[in-house]
């Protein structure tokens, strides 16, 4: 018996060893899901998507008890990494290391297959891709999906398990665990982060709608919209097409690109192309990459406007009446951290209310023009009512006043002072017509008065311009460019050539007819061996049905007649009387 005694003692004691133990496992294990439990606490105290992302990883790398930890967010096509938050890596190492990684080898192997993996040694999986210059060694490897509901958020990477050579069932278990808390702060954050940008969006709806109720110019309203749209959606890039007559979109603002890499940017909607699709089509497009798709021959905008952008939304501006452009909103390639999808229905909504802010903006322009022309239509009818008439009065009574035969001298003073009347009589007119609507024409008048005084240096005097009838409702676009040829060189002529110190430009677009009449006090034509410039005015005359006549003047001097029907031919016109 006292044999047995030391026996039953070791039992003893090895029994006690072993209930020690397990307390002390049993206390770890208690140790870590209080961890976890408070972890899952920690992430739904916060309602801010970037903290909660960070605060995931921070808290699986501390409960894992490992070194290196990233959160890998998936790309709306679920095929890439958009975005990659690390634990362990320092902004150094970072900027050593390069480009984040896209999803690659083991990594992109938990795209494909959703599923926890644990890894004793990386390097020894078939798809593993290894490690670009500067990256730190790893070796074990523990990998978990974040679920939101039924979709795959993102993944969960841990390396270099501390103080054991792998990663445990346990730790496997623990991650899990926190992968699935995770998913459900994820989607309380985007909840929260989807409510405030509503409320963001209409708030920028409501004041861009309280700004445009007053009285604002078009261009500062096309700013503020596009300013809106870039602060709201927290993006680099928003710029406004608006869609002209002849149906181009141009580009009328961008904030966020440089000015001169936005000028006369225009772009066909006749032509097959993303904006062109949108604005048929009047519904919203998602672009992974604009400048890729630009590249492709996709998209007829300008490659200098977009050579950097990439995740873009393309919105149209619709109203009742139809489309009247398109919003564009986009991010660069080379941003880090990437939007959280654009929310398609609140842009749309935004845009359409943007759309009707317009089409009231230019509405009220409309009116203001009305108005304009109205009160220039009353002007014009007083001045030919009462000042013309008045005028062609008075030059009757003047004439009427004086015999020529007994009194010549006084004769020819009044004839001066009917002379210097029907002169102004002449430039009231012109100002009539100058007063006349002209919608999306070039001012011709301007024009010709702008080309006399480039002259101006060669004479020595300005060329008086006498401009008759409505020359700038009249004359048609296309022949616009033949009357400002015709006028600079028949001036360059008589600089050239007449030695004149007075010249005189008449156009008169009245009685069917379109005629330029350039006269000079000259030394007259003479003998030419070069008539190219007369040559090049006679064909545009014959292009036109028109005629070109060169007289000379008694006693000496030169006038040139260019002149073509406005009444048909190939002008195509209606008579203007």
């Amino acid at each position: 018996m006292a044999d047995d005694k030391p026996s039953e003692r070791r039992q003893v004691d090895e029994a006690l060893g072993s209930t020690s133990s397990s307390r002390v496992h049993l206390d770890a294990g208690q140790d870590r899901l209080q961890a976890l439990l408070d972890a899952v606490v920690d992430l739904s105290t916060d309602l801010d998507l970037r903290q909660v992302l960070r605060r995931i990883v921070d808290a699986a790398c501390e409960l894992a008890n490992c070194r290196y930890g990233a959160l890998g967010v998936l790309a709306p096509d679920g095929t890439v990494l958009a975005e990659f938050i690390t634990h362990g890596i320092t902004d150094e190492m970072r900027s050593q290391i390069g480009p984040l990684p896209r999803g690659h080898g083991v990594l992109g192997l938990l795209i494909k297959e959703p599923r926890p993996i644990r890894l004793p040694h990386i390097h020894d999986h078939p798809q593993s891709y290894g490690f670009p210059a500067n990256h730190p060694p790893m070796e074990s490897f523990l990998g978990v999906p974040i679920r939101v509901h039924d979709h795959v958020y993102g993944n969960l990477y841990l390396t270099e398990k501390v103080g054991a050579a792998e990663f445990t069932d346990l730790d496997e278990q623990i991650v899990v665990a926190l992968a699935g808390a995770a998913g459900v702060a994820i989607d309380n954050a985007r909840l929260y982060e989807l409510t405030d940008r509503r409320r963001q969006w209409l708030q920028a709806t409501t004041e861009i709608s309280e700004s445009l109720l007053g009285q604002v110019d078009r261009d500062d309203a096309l700013r503020l919209i596009a300013r809106k749209t870039r602060e709201v959606s927290g993006c680099d890039v928003a710029a406004v097409l608006i869609e002209n007559d002849v149906g181009d979109l141009v580009l009328e603002v961008a904030e966020g690109l440089e000015p001169a890499a936005t000028e006369s940017v225009r772009v066909s909607t006749n032509e097959p192309g993303l904006l062109a699709d949108v604005l048929e089509q009047g519904v919203p497009m998602i672009v992974e990459d604009l400048a890729k798709e630009v590249y492709a021959g996709q998209s007829h905008v300008p490659v200098d406007v977009v050579r950097d952008l990439g995740y873009t939304a393309l919105v149209p501006l619709n109203t009742p009446a139809g489309g009247v452009g398109v919003l564009l909103v986009s991010q660069r390639r080379e941003t880090p951290q990437r939007v959280d999808g654009f929310d398609v229905e609140l842009l749309a909504t935004f845009a359409n209310h943007v759309a009707l802010a317009l089409e009231r903006v230019q509405a009220q322009a409309d009116r203001d023009l009305v108005a304009v022309f109205e009160d220039r239509d009353r002007i014009a009818r007083d001045l030919h009512d009462l000042v013309i008439q008045r005028l062609f009065a008075t030059g009757l009574k003047i004439q009427g006043m004086v015999d020529p035969a007994r009194r010549p001298d006084q004769a020819e003073r009044l004839a001066a002072l009917t002379d210097e009347l029907d002169a102004t009589i002449r430039d009231i007119r012109a100002t009539i017509f100058e007063l006349e609507y002209r919608p999306d024409r070039s001012d011709l008048r301007a024009d010709i008065r702008d080309l006399a005084k480039e002259y101006a240096s060669s004479f020595g005097f300005t060329p008086r311009v006498d401009l008759l009838g409505p020359v700038d409702s009249a004359v048609p676009i296309e022949v616009r460019p033949h009357v400002l040829a015709v006028v600079r060189e028949t001036l360059s002529n008589a600089a050239r050539h007449a030695r004149a110190n007075a010249v005189n430009v008449e156009v008169d677009v009245r009685g069917g007819r379109l005629s330029i009449t350039v006269s000079d006090n000259g030394v007259g034509v003479g003998e030419t061996t070069r008539e190219s410039g007369l040559r090049n005015l006679r064909e545009r005359a014959e292009a036109l049905d028109g005629t070109l006549e060169i007289l000379p003047i008694t006693p000496h001097g030169t006038v040139a007649r260019w002149m073509v029907p406005m009444g048909g031919g190939r002008l195509g016109v209606s008579a203007v009387q």
